[in-house]
């Protein structure tokens, strides 16, 4: 892949657009990006990560996609953008990419986001366009994913290669390089097989072990199915053991053949039991037949005596049914009778209480004068309805004037409150108009104030940020000097170690001298007279620790050192911007205008108001003059309607004299007569019934003496008291039928023969007889449940049996099966003993990985320190631990092989430099081979010498054959007297801005 161009605007420091020619700048195939820490030389391949993946590398994009990417310096309405311009595989394509954004809105005030977009073109060589391919997110990630072949951390690992990364991993232990190789080859897929093959081996031993269990169930369940009448112990044998199967299935044998033996025994014992339960059963019916035969005869005797002790009862209730049936002839003419003479007293009384309610003179008049006085009432009553339609007429009238008369009313007060409103209608409409003319006034004046406001604010903001920026930058300048302090003390106390050790150097390295080993140092094998080291002997790690101790304070240094540049700067910028005015004289400004912009922004707010008001007041103005003119209609008509009532009313009440008659209206008169009709005609209806019942009673008497006669009976009450009712009669009858079947039941048991010579034998004893069958068939029972239990138990035995086998069967398959599994999984999994080195299949595939970049890494390493050092992959355990990812160096001077951990800073650089681009030659082929024409490596310059800085540049040159180029990173002043090809990254308080110099321009 190789860079062409690109173009960032409104991007990280960048506040407007940048355009940075790769192209140029590749030519020399090296070239260096340079600038003042915090000018943004990180920004820039901030950008081609961005354009690439959608977001920035490390801490940087953990924001999400575009968040924070914006640059503080842009102006509100220029949009952040990234564009990319590159070829790979043979393609030339452009990348756009364009963050969220929060713009001013184009109508009113505040802001809107707009979403992010993204764009992809390729270059069409023959017609010399571009041609757009996608503006999905989505799908531009897969096609750029596709063409690289890597992800955004392997492609920031290995073209935008960081050097105190590497350095880290060129020391780090085991753990730390495989989480780092891990990342960068992607072998979660061999940590799945390692989990899969561990899962597979629990799920392994789950199923063996369940066998196992199932097994050990059923052998239980046969112990119970056999209980206690085999005693029979269970085989002592571990759950787990091959044997225990064999074992399982032998004892279940044996107890089944025991179940059969006593299945048999059983057997017997219940054939000689129904044996004796039958001739019990058969003893016991003859003794019950007897016993029945001998009771049957007793009880017909007590009978027949009990029949004729009530012989004169029976007579008496054979006389009463007969004169009961005779009287039942009468009993028609008797309920006639009773019920005419009910009838009669009924009418008698209903007719003593209507004569009660007539006058004197109509007290004792009969049916026919009562009758004439009801119809000379009911005509005097019809001749009233002319009346009282006439004085119903009358009293609408009187309701129509009181409705007039009230409506006279309402229209005088309506005309009335409509002139007052009126009369003030002028003054009123020129108030109403004066507020809408105030609030537009106001309105005015709100947009002028609101931008002094926002000034105000901001000037206000900006000297409150001065404020706390200028006690900031003076802890910062405190921390600073510190800082110094603390630095220069440990690199004093470094150096006065270093030279301790240079000076007893002799002993140290003696202590290692076995005698019969040549001297590292002479090659002598005998070694009289070694040094001894002295009392506060400073060794290796104690340098080492004040070293590292040195580089924490240099680190600490630099940091505060930025952090008080960075708080001057802001500093700066803050008192640039709120100028030199007190803080408290611009908190009163600001106050100021914000009262001042509230009452005009409340004052405006009033026009809508205002303006609904004058139409609300012009709409009234209308409704009042309609109303005044129907007010002035409705009392013209309503005079001419009062003088027509006026004359009806008159007339009405003239005639309604001369109805009344002594009464006070003629509705009183009529209720008077509709009283008076009700009277007579009910007192007329009863004068004919009691007339009528009269004669039905005489009637009812004649033939009800004459029913009794013939009916055998000298008087009426005779028959009315020999007459019984239905259910005293059936009662009879059924006492009568009863007795007769008594009689004829007690015959028949004293004819019987059997019956008869039963009494004659001695009593039965069937209660023995009971006893002895209970006995029987009790110990049947027993006998029968005893044999079901012994059969239960052979068929529950046969049936554990087979289930045992079966289990058995499937058990020695899954053990074949689980100990197959175990023993890969805990191959891959580094825990056998044939895995002598505890290597994961993992790391196994991460070791060979590691090879092959500690051999790309030794070609360049040895050429940047003279052939003196070459990285090698080891395998050995460290300590305890697992193996698999040790990496050394080999010192070809001294022929050692040693730990990274004791290279120099410079050499520590270089080692780390090579293993970069070796890691990244790995990488690339790794990811499909594709060519990374552009590479960039970021810091580490400045702990170089001369003489090693011109062999890495070298080095970085010859990176260029076949067209490669390499960019630099670095502040390093040293490095931009010798490389000329440069884009320098130009920071200022507007933001910061890149400036280019190709190869050969002054």
């Amino acid at each position: 892949m190789r860079l062409h161009g690109l173009h960032v605007t409104a991007f990280g420091p960048f506040g407007g657009r940048q355009d940075i020619d790769f192209d140029a700048l590749s030519a020399a195939g090296l070239f260096l990006l340079h600038g003042p820490t915090g000018a943004g030389k990180t920004s820039v391949l901030d950008a081609v990560c961005y354009a690439l993946y959608g977001s920035v590398p490390g801490a940087r994009g953990t924001g999400g996609q575009g968040t924070g990417l914006r640059s503080d310096h842009a102006d509100p309405g220029i949009r952040t953008e990234v564009r990319l311009e590159f070829s790979v595989a043979g393609r030339r394509l452009e990348i756009t990419r364009q963050p969220p954004w929060e713009r001013p809105k184009r109508r009113g005030s505040g802001t809107t986001t707009d979403k992010a977009h993204s764009a992809l073109r390729e270059y069409d060589a023959a017609t010399g366009s571009w041609r757009g391919l996608s503006r999905s997110h989505q799908e531009i990630g897969e096609e750029i994913g596709l063409l690289l072949g890597m992800s955004k951390e392997q492609f920031c690992q290995v073209v935008l290669l960081p050097q105190g990364d590497f350095a880290r991993f060129l020391r780090a232990d085991a753990e730390a390089r495989g989480r780092l190789l891990g990342r960068l080859f992607d072998t979660r897929r061999f940590a799945a097989v390692e989990q899969y093959l561990a899962e597979r081996r629990r799920a392994g031993e789950a199923a063996v072990r369940d066998a196992d269990a199932a097994l050990l169930a059923d052998a239980h369940r046969i112990q119970q199915a056999a209980g206690d009448a085999l005693e029979l112990p269970l085989p002592d044998v571990a759950p787990g053991d091959p044997g225990l199967a064999v074992a399982l299935l032998t004892w279940a044998a044996v107890a089944r053949c025991g179940a059969r033996e006593l299945l048999a025994v059983r057997t017997v014992s219940l054939a000689a039991a129904e044996a004796a339960a039958a001739g019990a059963a058969r003893h016991l019916g003859e003794s019950r037949e007897l016993h029945r035969l001998q009771r049957r005869f007793a009880e017909a005797r007590e009978r027949a005596d009990r029949l004729a002790a009530s012989a004169d009862e029976h007579h008496r209730d054979q006389l009463a049914l007969e004169r009961a049936r005779k009287a039942e002839a009468v009993a028609p003419a008797l309920r006639l009778r009773d019920a005419a003479a009910d009838e009669h007293s009924a009418a008698r009384a209903a007719g003593e209480r209507a004569r009660a309610a007539l006058p004197a003179e109509l007290s004792g008049a009969g049916a026919p004068a009562l009758a004439a006085a009801a119809r000379r009432a009911a005509e005097e009553l019809g001749a009233l309805e002319t009346a009282r339609r006439a004085e119903h007429r009358l009293s609408e009238i009187v309701e129509e004037r009181t409705a007039l008369d009230r409506q006279e009313r309402a229209d005088d007060d309506l005309l009335q409150e409509a002139e007052g409103w009126l009369a003030d209608w002028a003054p009123t409409r020129a108030a109403l108009q004066d507020a809408i003319d105030t609030a537009q006034d106001a309105a005015a004046r709100t947009e002028h104030l609101a931008a002094r406001v926002e000034s105000a604010e901001a000037r206000l903001a900006a000297a409150l940020r001065r404020d706390d920026l200028a006690a900031e930058a003076a802890a910062a300048q405190e921390h600073a000097l510190a800082a110094r302090e603390r630095a220069g003390a440990a690199h004093e106390r470094w150096l006065d170690l270093k030279e301790q050790r240079l000076r007893s150097i002799a002993a140290e390295l003696a202590a290692g001298l076995v005698d019969g080993r040549p001297c590292d140092v002479c090659g002598a094998t005998r070694h009289p007279s070694p040094a001894r080291k002295s009392a506060g002997h400073v060794d290796a790690a104690a340098e080492e620790a004040a070293l590292a101790a040195h580089r924490r304070a240099e680190e600490a240094r630099g940091d505060a050192e930025r952090r008080l540049s960075g708080a001057r700067e802001a500093l700066a910028a803050a008192t640039a911007e709120a100028s030199a005015t007190a803080t408290p004289q611009l908190a009163e400004e600001a106050d100021n205008l914000r009262r001042q912009y509230a009452e005009a922004h409340r004052t405006a707010s009033g026009a809508h108001a205002a303006r609904e008001a004058l139409a609300t007041a012009e709409q009234e103005h209308g409704r009042r003059l309609a109303a005044q003119q129907e007010a002035a209609r409705r009392a013209a008509s309503r005079a001419s309607l009062r003088d027509a009532l006026d004359r009806e009313r008159a007339t009405l009440e003239e005639e309604l004299t001369r109805a009344r008659g002594t009464e006070d209206s003629v509705a009183a008169r009529a209720r008077r007569l509709e009283r008076r009709v009700v009277l007579l005609t009910d007192a007329a209806d009863a004068a004919r019934a009691a007339d009528d019942t009269a004669q039905r009673v005489k009637d009812a008497d004649a033939r009800l003496a004459d029913a009794a006669f013939r009916a055998g009976f000298d008087t009426p009450g005779e028959a009315a008291a020999a007459l019984l009712d239905p259910a005293r009669q059936r009662a009879l009858q059924h006492r009568l039928d009863t007795r007769r079947q008594e009689e004829a039941a007690v015959r028949a048991v004293l004819a019987e023969q059997d019956t008869a010579a039963a009494a004659g034998r001695p009593p039965a004893d069937p209660g023995a007889a009971e006893r002895t069958a209970a006995t029987a068939e009790r110990t049947l029972r027993e006998t029968a449940s005893a044999r079901d239990a012994a059969e239960r138990r052979c068929t529950e035995l046969d049936r554990l049996s087979t289930r045992a086998t079966a289990a058995a069967g499937r058990l020695a398959p899954l053990r074949a099966g689980h100990d197959r599994v175990a023993r890969i999984a805990a191959l891959a999994a580094g825990t056998s003993a044939e895995n002598d080195r505890r290597m994961r299949l993992e790391s196994y595939v991460l070791a060979a990985r590691l090879e092959q970049v500690a051999a790309a890494a030794s070609a360049r390493l040895r050429r940047m320190s003279q052939g003196r050092y070459t990285l090698v992959h080891s395998d050995d355990r460290a300590g305890r631990g697992r193996s698999g990812l040790g990496l050394h160096v080999v010192d070809a001077w001294t022929g050692r092989e040693r730990d990274t951990a004791t290279l120099s800073g410079g050499e520590t650089f270089f080692a780390s430099l090579a293993l970069a681009l070796g890691l990244a030659d790995v990488v690339t082929d790794e990811a499909g081979g594709v060519r990374l024409d552009t590479l960039f490596i970021d810091e580490g310059f400045g702990s170089l010498d001369d003489q090693t800085l011109d062999e890495v540049l070298d080095v970085l040159d010859a990176l260029r054959e076949r067209d490669r180029s390499v960019g630099i990173v670095s502040h390093v002043a040293d490095l931009r007297r010798r490389i000329h090809a440069q884009l320098e990254v130009v920071k200022g308080r507007d933001g910061s801005f890149v400036r280019q110099r190709e190869a050969g321009m002054v």
